[in-house]
């Protein structure tokens, strides 16, 4: 049993200190894990080094009691060991870092006798001035050279304090700048990552659904067109397309058939197979993604690649600055003004975490977004086209009623519906499975091997009969399908307020199914607040009937709708749209969104969408709430707005402090004291939220910058 005190109680807040153990990182995480676990709590920050733990609640008497309770009854054995790439460890790493090379510093100034603390200032300063001849010697005049240069003029005039206190901010802008870009490699890695819970295994040829903990090594998985695949393993049946940019980066699929291997993360674009499991360890898969995410640019924004090449541009006027100023005044300690302050050293620094800190913010939200240069890009949108089905209407559509025809038991055919609907991931889809459910109508297995058409629907067989199940247009105009002669009045007075899954067994229509999509309570509001924030033409595509589509589209307030559109319609649209000027963002949650997902600028896929529309997108929302692209939108132009007062405010204090040294009104040295707290300053601003208004956020979420701060402080 865990003991501990409450140091402080707060309305909203409890603070805690536990005592009698050293606690290691995989044990802090395990207790934050199941505070997190009770509804009232929303935040949890374990400081392992104070052993303190802060827990933000509700405000409820209730809340408080079950964070103690479940700190009594806490069994420590049940933490797992955390990965070398958990963002807890990765967190640790660089705070310990920056602590010690704090300490170090200070610890300097304040015991070494001066001619020690000057060697040793020469002796770091050395590396630096290595360095900057290494780079001019290979015909380069980069941000190196400068820092070379500032930090020797220095040690050549004695002055160590200046020189000490550059080498000591520069070194924190590395630690800074390399924490920033770890911690967003491993927040798109985590977004690539792995969420499958149950998979179908084949077990004496029957199809079993199990989770995906269960899967040993040797049992035989069926993997379909629109699925992730679970594990690694060897295809010994079928043949699939294979999406493996995942792990490649090869965005084109690739053909595996028997004896060929497939992995983990990557998606099935087309076809069936039966493969064998030959591996159910996953973190291996994971380091990999890491690992082609760090080799690749494509999570750096525009804004963040200018930057490097503006800082490096800029060096050359710095030392141009510094001739002519010599040439002009014969003043060294004047020239040395423009050398001292380092324009590029805060564009460095303060944009790459300016991107860093929206990516936390969205991620707060309920929102993932895989790379900087997507907020740029969400920011520079005019153009907004969304599915129907799940987006705008609701993620959980609603069984309304099943209409039988040609003399066919309703029960039965629901059975039947839900027995072929159970193997695809679509809204629809599950709320027929859940009508089985509730009108307690358990079914096995009735139909041979199952097809899904996308965009049309299911095709089987039930004992010798063709059995078809989707769409008008596949039913009607693909199919053939006949309508009862003696019901087709019934037929034309079906209810026009619901959608319609059509069944037909041997080319006879033998059910309709109504579903109830009702259209979200805030997407009237979310489309009036894109039209405000910029976006010229809000649009709806939908595979449904144009009576259906019209409808939601009056209801909400839609510029364009566009009905009975198959896949490739939306993917031509959205082509088309980019070439007439439109910057493009696309929103789904299905299959037959993917092809225009992937065509857009910026694809988003929504909570519970296909996986395979999850694993193309450039951003996911977790949150079930259409709200969270208005967030999106927001913070994407907060940070080009931030990006831009960024910059100018670089120049202008810089230019400011160059300008007071040429004239002599401020010493060299002092104005490189400025230029560095200065450009810290403004590193730490960057990382402050970009809205600053409250809002309900997500609690799930492994960043704490905030909370690092805090326990560097506290210790």
């Amino acid at each position: 049993m865990l003991q501990f005190s409450v140091i402080r109680k707060l309305r909203n807040r409890l603070h805690v200190k536990v005592s009698g153990h050293r606690f290691t990182e995989a044990e802090a995480a395990y207790i934050e894990d199941i505070l997190l676990s009770h509804e009232a709590i929303s935040q949890v920050t374990f400081y392992t080094r104070t052993c303190q733990i802060a827990i933000s609640h509700n405000g409820n008497e209730s809340a408080v009691r079950d964070a103690v309770l479940a700190l009594r009854n806490l069994d420590l054995t049940q933490a797992v060991e955390l990965r070398e790439y958990s963002p807890r460890l990765v967190n640790k790493k660089y705070r310990e870092m920056m602590i010690q090379r704090t300490a170090v510093y200070l610890g300097k100034k304040a015991v070494l006798p001066a001619p020690i603390a000057a060697a040793w200032t020469w002796f770091d300063g050395l590396k630096f001035i290595g360095t900057a001849i290494k780079t001019l010697w290979q015909r380069k005049l980069t941000v190196e050279v400068l820092d070379g240069v500032a930090i020797g003029a220095s040690l050549l005039m004695k002055d160590y304090p200046t020189a000490g206190a550059v080498m000591y901010l520069l070194g924190i802008g590395d630690i800074l700048e390399e924490w920033t870009h770890r911690k967003s490699v491993l927040n798109l890695a985590q977004s690539m990552s792995l969420n499958v819970d149950k998979v179908w295994v084949l077990v004496d040829d029957v199809e079993i659904s199990k989770s995906v903990n269960e899967i040993v090594e040797g049992d035989q998985v069926i993997i379909r067109q629109g699925e992730v695949i679970p594990l690694d393993g060897v295809v010994i049946d079928g043949v699939v397309l294979v999406n493996e940019s995942s792990m490649t980066g090869e965005p084109e699929a690739v053909r595996r058939d028997k004896d060929t291997s497939v992995y983990a993360g990557t998606v099935v674009e087309d076809g069936k197979a039966i493969i064998e499991v030959r591996s159910t360890s996953k973190t291996s898969r994971y380091e990999k993604i890491v690992n082609l995410i760090e080799e690749s640019e494509q999570m750096k924004s525009g804004m963040e690649q200018q930057a490097y090449r503006m800082a490096d541009k800029l060096v050359p006027i710095s030392f141009i600055g510094a001739g002519l100023t010599y040439l002009l005044t014969r003043n060294t300690l004047k020239a040395l003004s423009f050398v001292m302050v380092d324009f590029s050293c805060a564009l460095k620094l303060s944009i790459p975490l300016a991107v860093l800190s929206a990516m936390q913010e969205a991620s707060k939200r309920g929102i993932t977004v895989k790379g900087g240069k997507f907020l740029e890009q969400i920011a520079a949108a005019d153009m907004i086209v969304f599915d129907k089905t799940g987006t705008l209407t609701k993620a959980e559509p609603e069984f309304e009623e099943i209409i039988a025809f040609n003399g066919q038991d309703p029960d039965e055919m629901l059975k039947l519906a839900a027995c072929l609907e159970e193997h695809f991931p679509h809204s629809m889809a599950k709320a027929v499975v859940r009508a089985a459910k509730d009108h307690h109508l358990p079914h096995k297995e009735m139909h041979s091997d199952v097809e899904y058409i996308v965009a049309h629907g299911i095709a089987s067989k039930v004992g010798r009969y063709r059995a078809r199940i989707g769409s008008a247009h596949f039913i009607f105009d693909d199919e053939k399908t006949k309508i009862p002669e003696n019901e087709k009045e019934k037929f034309e007075n079906l209810p026009n307020t619901s959608s319609h899954l059509y069944l037909a067994i041997g080319g006879t229509l033998a059910a309709v199914i109504c579903i109830k999509d009702p259209v979200r309570e805030e997407a009237k509001q979310v489309v009036d607040d894109l039209h405000a924030l910029g976006i010229k033409k809000v649009v709806m595509m939908t595979g449904d009937s144009r009576r259906n589509a019209e409808r939601v589209a009056a209801e909400i307030g839609i510029d364009e709708v566009y009905a009975e559109v198959l896949p490739e319609d939306k993917a031509s649209y959205v082509k088309k749209a980019k070439e007439e000027g439109y910057t493009v963002m696309m929103v789904g949650d299905g299959i037959n969104d993917s092809p225009a997902i992937s065509e857009a600028h910026v694809g988003i896929a929504m909570n519970e969408g296909a996986p395979i529309a999850q694993k193309i997108a450039n951003v996911t929302i977790s949150s079930d709430h259409l709200q969270a692209l208005v967030d999106l939108r927001r913070i994407s132009l907060a940070l080009m707005k931030r990006i831009k007062a960024n910059y100018n405010g670089i120049v202008g204090f810089n230019g400011a402090l160059v300008g007071a040294g040429v004239v002599g009104v401020l010493p060299a040295a002092n104005a490189a004291w400025l230029h560095n707290l200065f450009t810290l300053g403004v590193g730490l601003e960057s990382m402050t939220p970009l809205l600053k208004e409250e809002q309900k956020t997500i609690k799930a979420t492994d960043d704490h910058t905030i909370d690092v701060v805090a326990e560097s402080v506290s210790a």
